[in-house]
């Protein structure tokens, strides 16, 4: 093999490699090279993603740990804090999907317990082509099972989520896994290597040849070959994991420990550089001394396995045998394997002998930063130029009557519309016994034992909206969020971040990254969410092209009393309905476009921070004075959609009235922003009415709860549990 292929076998390029032997004053042996490979790797380095990255706002007076740890931590109060990240796992995914989903899930369950929060909860953030595909059937469903195997065996709910499907996402899904902790604020833990002298462990599951290089497999586009990089996708054990959990939270609270980090991505290199250059250390080790499963493994695969269920601990010098008694108590290997030095140098030995010697700056602090520079797509020329109110007019022209009963019925059917209970019905929501309010409605409620407060979660993104529009699109996807928890009655705190684009070297797509992270930074501005970490996902490619842009937005929000919890399900016989903000002829990048039209274009919704605060704080404010009985987010699929699913939990029937001059199609199926649908005991509106006339929200009463149908003006009458029966089955028919 020439020194070239060497490198470019590593994942770098020419110059990169000029870099490192500039840096070395030496060619790097094969070793040293693995260790540039996977740490100068996009997932590792963040080296195509890290200038645009700064822009995102990062600090708030709850803010206690912001990007650069394991995950980030927010201020809950009472001495109490939620530490809380999102991550990819697209292409293993991809590749085996039962295990590069679950090993997803175990990889973000252990960020988080790293930082000393006990995990309470998962969300999932899913995209896949179209069902009508046998490979994506298959895809799916293995995603689903891994994520539920992993969840409901360890013993954290999956509690919210959401699933997209589209075209776009057909060679290569979206696998994103959010976990929320909870801990106490002395027991925050960091990945830091200082001390001078204090030993380096390895703790857990021991090595094996899994996962090697996937650091640098998912920095790459999924192709025809990628099939035969199964091996670089590891395999998971959620039960040993549990096992590591219980040890590691016991090993924190003990005060013994300086640092401790997963072994995640890139493996026992990625994990000891990083913890040493945040203590602006070194660290000596010897691979023979890491416990292993396999035999004959080299200094390189050791140094790069990703084989799950590991950390790495450093503990103050002395407590040893500390460290080694608690994992031996949960049946786990505990095993010395260095030292923190004072010299700056990662140096790997085997059996005494040298592998490799690195500075730690240039392997971690030194990796490149690119400056790309993007080029707005031309597709989004004639797409955005495409009038949905001409497109109508032809449309009426074409074809007489329009049944719309028909038309919400499949649109309510249709993939991205259909109740999604048989994918959350595979996950244990109620472990823990912390649920308050249960996946389907706008965002999960928790309990937090011992308190009156609870926590409200949720995971958004509308990745057409991002195609047609990335910055207003990433946006919306902030917006939805922070609507989504204060429907539940949260006050939203924060935001964690999975940015999934395809290849950053193409202008278009670089752009379209560019234009979504400002979308979030302004959005989180505007909304005072910093966001405290997150992920980025590039390459998410297939031969048939980009993914859609896909700017996942995680949110964690505060219920200061848990008494206040709300949920989108009309409740009692003759409350009031109310529609918060206003609804204006926004169809494009619409599902209604999409189901009934089969068409993707148009100017995607406008959003009015004036308006979107106003609604978000009127409905804040109506809920803690106990005014409202109900409140849903009116998103995907327009008014009509919103009304059924706050129908649907009850089986409560709804006559609406709204008076418009929008075309049927606009009124029932615009999907406008910054609108919630409330309901209300009649009594309670007068006060209602004096608090929204102080605000800026805008709102009209337009119907009540009645009956067992829905009826919206004379355009749609449908009776409530026929459709309810057909909505709930349309999945699982398709996967069937």
């Amino acid at each position: 093999m020439t020194e070239e292929k060497v490198w470019e076998s590593e994942g770098l390029t020419a110059e990169e490699y000029e870099m490192i032997t500039a840096g070395l004053g030496r060619q790097p042996n094969r070793t040293e090279l693995g260790m540039f490979g996977v740490m100068w790797s996009e997932h590792c380095s963040y080296k195509n993603s890290l200038a645009v990255l700064r822009s995102l706002p990062t600090e708030g007076e709850r803010v206690l740990q912001g990007p650069g740890e394991n995950a980030g931590i927010i201020d809950i109060g009472d001495g109490q804090a939620v530490s809380f990240k999102i991550e990819s796992h697209n292409h293993p995914s991809a590749i085996e999907p039962y295990q590069g989903a679950a090993t997803g899930v175990g990889g973000i369950i252990r960020d988080i317990f790293t930082m000393g929060a006990r995990p309470i909860a998962l969300l999932d953030s899913l995209r896949f082509g179209e069902l009508d595909d046998e490979h994506v059937r298959y895809l799916f469903e293995e995603v689903v099972a891994g994520i539920a195997g992993y969840g409901n065996s360890i013993g954290v709910p999956t509690v919210a989520g959401e699933t997209f499907f589209s075209p776009k996402y057909q060679g290569n899904p979206l696998v994103n896994a959010m976990c929320v902790g909870l801990m106490d604020q002395q027991d925050i833990s960091t990945a830091t290597a200082r001390g001078i002298g204090n030993p380096v462990m390895v703790v857990g599951a021991a090595t094996g040849r899994d996962g090697i290089q996937g650091a640098s497999f998912a920095s790459d586009e999924l192709t025809e070959e990628s099939e035969e990089d199964r091996p670089a996708v590891q395999v998971g054990d959620p039960f040993r994991e549990k096992l590591l959990m219980e040890a590691s939270l016991e090993l924190i609270k003990t005060g013994a420990l300086v640092g401790i980090q997963d072994m995640g991505a890139a493996g026992l290199i990625s994990s000891s550089s990083e913890m040493a250059s945040r203590g602006e250390a070194g660290i000596e080790m010897d691979t023979a001394l890491v416990p292993k499963r396999e035999e004959g493994m080299t200094p390189y695969e050791v140094l790069l396995s990703e084989s799950q269920e590991r950390m790495l601990v450093v503990p103050r010098q002395g407590k040893e045998e500390l460290v080694k008694e608690i994992f031996k108590k949960w049946g786990l290997n505990a095993a010395v394997i260095g030292k923190v030095t004072d010299d700056g140098k990662i140096r790997v030995y085997n059996q005494g002998e040298p592998a490799a010697e690195v500075p730690v700056r240039l392997l971690v602090d030194d990796a490149p930063v690119y400056q790309r520079e993007g080029c707005r797509p031309a597709y989004l020329n004639e797409l955005q130029e495409f009038s949905t109110g001409d497109f109508l007019a032809k449309q009426k022209k074409n074809r007489r009557g329009t049944d719309y009963n028909q038309e919400l019925v499949k649109l309510l059917t249709s993939e991205n519309l259909a109740a999604k209970n048989s994918i959350y019905e595979q996950y244990d929501h109620m472990v823990q016994l912390n649920t308050v309010i249960l996946p389907g409605s706008d965002a999960a409620v928790l309990r937090i034992k011992g308190k009156n407060k609870g926590l409200a979660l949720t995971v958004d993104c509308n990745g057409r909206y991002c195609y047609l529009d990335p910055e207003r699109g990433a946006e919306i996807a902030v917006a939805e969020a922070a609507r989504n928890l204060v429907c539940s009655g949260a006050e939203p705190l924060a935001v964690t971040d999975g940015l999934n684009f395809g290849n950053p070297l193409n202008p278009e797509v670089f752009w379209q990254f560019e234009r979504a992270a400002a979308g979030i930074a302004r959005a989180c501005q505007e909304l005072a969410t910093p966001v405290t970490g997150g992920n980025v996902s590039f390459y998410n490619e297939s031969p048939a092209g980009a993914i859609y842009p896909t700017p996942i937005i995680g949110m964690v929000g505060l219920l200061e009393d848990l008494s206040q919890a709300t949920d989108q399900y009309f409740k009692e016989e003759g409350d009031l309905i109310v529609l918060l903000g206003e609804t204006g002829a926004e169809l494009g990048g619409s599902e209604y476009l999409k189901v009934i039209h089969d068409r993707v274009g148009g100017k995607i919704p406008e959003l009015d921070y004036i308006r979107e605060k106003s609604v978000q704080n009127l409905c804040l404010k109506a809920i803690k004075q106990g005014l409202i009985k109900s409140a849903h987010d009116c998103a995907e699929g327009g008014l009509a959609v919103a009304l059924f699913e706050s129908c649907s939990g009850n089986s409560r029937g709804a006559r609406v009235t709204v008076e418009t001059e929008l075309l049927p199609e606009e009124l029932l199926f615009s999907e406008s922003q910054s609108r919630i649908i409330i309901s209300l005991d009649e009594e309670n509106m007068a006060e209602f009415s004096e608090l929204a006339d102080k605000s800026q929200a805008g709102y009209q009463i337009i119907g009540r709860v009645q009956g067992r149908t829905l009826k919206i003006n004379n355009l749609i009458e449908v009776e409530i549990e026929e459709l309810k029966a057909k909505w709930q089955a349309a999945l699982p028919a398709m996967i069937n």
